[in-house]
């Protein structure tokens, strides 16, 4: 069995950030939400991986590698515009070959894992199984109706007036039919070939397609809400750990992980938190479910719900919460006198000020 990782999106949901990365390499706890996943494939047992690649394929490639440092072997593929996820099934064909796969979007996050799923899969190979939760919001999803039995009679993506409240989670699973359903169906009103037309073309055909409803926790990291979301929850399960240097002036509480390198002096660290190698804390006050990457400094500051990216400096800066700053972002006061807020925002910046 492989897996095929889809890592091409442009991700305009999380901009400005996705403007310089890749957005399923923005950190949660300090750790790209790709890697998460890749990781869950690994634990299932998949060791041959096609991973997607768009406009941000260097970058990718430089953080996953050869994908040795994961247990797989990676290889990748080339998608040249984002035109769905059947396209990205598609231009897979050689690749995947006649083998069982699980395709999974690089930035989702589920916990607890995969290895369950693909273990079930495995055994009863049904031509493709979808994995389904519910949502308040279905209109954002593709959505999933069931008959009484509990199997699946269509799906729709993102409908304005859903059937359910059951979204797709970003991981399927298929045998080598939905190479046949791709090849069958004509691009959405998007633009794209969706892979929910896939699998319905699927069930049209009175293939075998299954549903599992997870209950666990699931997210779509693909704005600041979710990713700061998925931080809080993955922070509540660290363990407390200090290879930093911490000054008897500080003081830190509960779950409070320090990486190599890290200094803190004069401050107070309330858990669960992460300091990221190298980084500068002084004199100032981290807060609960706070990810600080490495090299970043914060002085005299108080930051508390937030993700900190590599080399930000936040200095002087009374209280910054439910923040996702970007790497080598500097942010001050602005002068007393005169009163005046000076900014240099990019484009898509989202900015709030007290006044």
């Amino acid at each position: 069995m492989k897996a095929l990782v889809l890592s091409g999106g442009a991700g305009t949901r999380l901009r400005p950030i996705t403007h310089t990365s890749a957005k399923q390499l923005v950190p949660v706890a300090n750790k790209p939400v790709l890697f998460y996943g890749l990781e869950a494939i690994a634990e299932a047992g998949i060791t041959e991986v096609g991973v997607i690649v768009g406009d941000t394929a260097d970058e990718i490639r430089e953080a996953v590698g050869d994908g040795s440092q994961f247990g797989m072997e990676v290889t990748y593929l080339q998608q040249d515009a984002p035109l769905g996820l059947a396209h990205a099934v598609l231009i897979a064909r050689e690749y995947l070959g006649d083998d069982d796969f699980v395709m999974y979007l690089g930035d989702n996050f589920i916990v607890g894992g995969i290895s369950g799923l693909v273990d079930g899969f495995r055994a009863e190979r049904p031509d493709a199984q979808i994995l389904l939760t519910q949502v308040p919001n279905p209109t954002s999803f593709g959505v999933a109706e069931l008959d009484l039995g509990g199997r699946v009679v269509a799906l729709e993506e993102k409908p304005k007036q859903p059937k359910s409240d059951l979204a797709l989670v970003g991981v399927y699973l298929f045998t080598p039919a939905i190479h046949e359903a791709v090849r069958s169906i004509d691009p959405s009103w998007r633009g794209e070939l969706e892979i929910t037309h896939a699998i319905q073309w699927l069930i049209d055909q009175k293939r075998d397609v299954r549903s599992t409803t997870i209950s666990g926790y699931w997210k779509d990291t693909g704005n600041v809400t979710d990713m700061l979301e998925v931080n809080r929850s993955v922070l509540e399960r660290i363990e407390p750990h200090c290879a930093g240097t911490v000054d008897e002036a500080s003081e830190i509480i509960g779950r409070v992980r320090i990486e190599k390198g890290a200094k803190v002096t004069g401050s107070r660290i309330v858990g669960p938190a992460i300091i990221g190698a190298d980084t500068v804390v002084s004199d100032a006050y981290i807060g609960p479910f706070t990810s600080v990457s490495e090299e970043c400094t914060i002085e005299d500051s108080e930051i508390e719900y937030s993700i900190i990216l590599r080399g930000a400096s936040i200095t002087g800066v009374h209280r910054v919460e439910a923040s996702l700053i970007g790497r080598n972002v500097e942010v001050t006061p602005a002068p007393r006198h005169p009163s005046a807020h000076r900014l240099v925002l990019g484009d898509h910046s989202k900015v709030q000020i007290s006044s």
